[in-house]
């Protein structure tokens, strides 16, 4: 899990910079193509007012109106359907959409289920069940004209049904003079179990194709409730993951989702040049 955090985090900076390094490129080439004239270049502040622009600039001006598209965006955790390729006892599968409220903000949802089986030094258990997150995200990345990329940070209050089941154990021998006590079969279940957490979510999205994008996201979760059976601990929590410390988890995600448009605001990329 360090080793998978540390080249997480090493991907998403690198992404992070591309994408700010493309946002001033492309704000500094349309700047200096907006201010050309027949004459060549006008100074930046040659103009007190938008009446005493010339005519070519106004109209490149009104071309060049941004257009913010609002819809919704379904997709799934390509993580969590390629782990059971490699890992035996995990199968699961995550949906993610978002919906777009305004300029920055927007509705997000996931919603999945897990089955995995854990292998601890003194316990062996499987954990089943589904679970629902429904919160927002802020999108702290702005786009020049059409593009639609999202570095954004978030929220999260995620809500898990589960069950447990005790497939063996240790009994724990302070003095194992005569060698370690063998695993003992159980096979006692404990249904009807719950938790809820609070989420805080980072995350980017980047469109690759037509309506099409992949993201990637890092999550710090800390539980609100969690009931537990009588004499045993929920160390594994679906969609919390395995708690740390009792109350703490975390979590990523990787996605690729589709964008279903359903209408358009038009903004005006009209900009006064400055006063002398």
């Amino acid at each position: 899990m360090k080793h998978t955090l540390k080249y997480f985090f090493s991907i998403c900076l690198i992404f992070s910079l591309f994408l700010v390094e493309a946002q001033e490129t492309t704000q500094k080439k349309s700047t200096s193509e907006s201010n050309k004239t027949e004459d060549g270049v006008i100074p930046e502040n040659s103009f007190q007012n938008i009446e005493e622009l010339p005519k070519q600039i106004i109209n490149d001006t009104i071309s060049n109106t941004k257009t913010n598209r609002y819809g919704l965006r379904v997709g799934v955790d390509l993580y969590k359907l390629t782990r059971a390729l490699y890992d035996k006892d995990y199968k699961g599968i995550e949906f993610v959409g978002d919906y777009r409220l305004t300029k920055k903000y927007f509705l997000a949802a996931e919603l999945g289920n897990e089955s995995k089986t854990t292998d601890d030094s003194r316990l062996n258990f499987t954990t089943k069940g589904s679970y629902l997150k429904a919160g927002f995200d802020y999108n702290a990345y702005e786009n020049w004209l059409d593009m639609e990329n999202i570095i954004s940070i978030g929220l999260r209050y995620g809500f898990s049904s589960f069950n447990q089941e005790l497939n063996s154990y240790k009994i724990y021998n302070a003095n194992p003079y005569f060698g370690e006590v063998p695993a003992i079969a159980s096979g006692e279940k404990f249904n009807g179990l719950t938790a809820s957490w609070i989420e805080v979510v980072a995350g980017i999205k980047a469109k690759v194709f037509n309506n099409v994008f992949v993201g990637f996201s890092l999550r710090l979760n800390r539980l609100v409730s969690n009931k537990k059976p009588g004499n045993f601990d929920n160390l594994y929590i679906p969609g919390f993951n395995r708690t740390y410390d009792g109350d703490f988890g975390v979590g990523f995600n990787y996605t690729v989702s589709y964008f279903i448009p359903l209408y358009k605001k038009k903004v005006p990329a009209v900009v006064l040049p400055n006063k002398p």
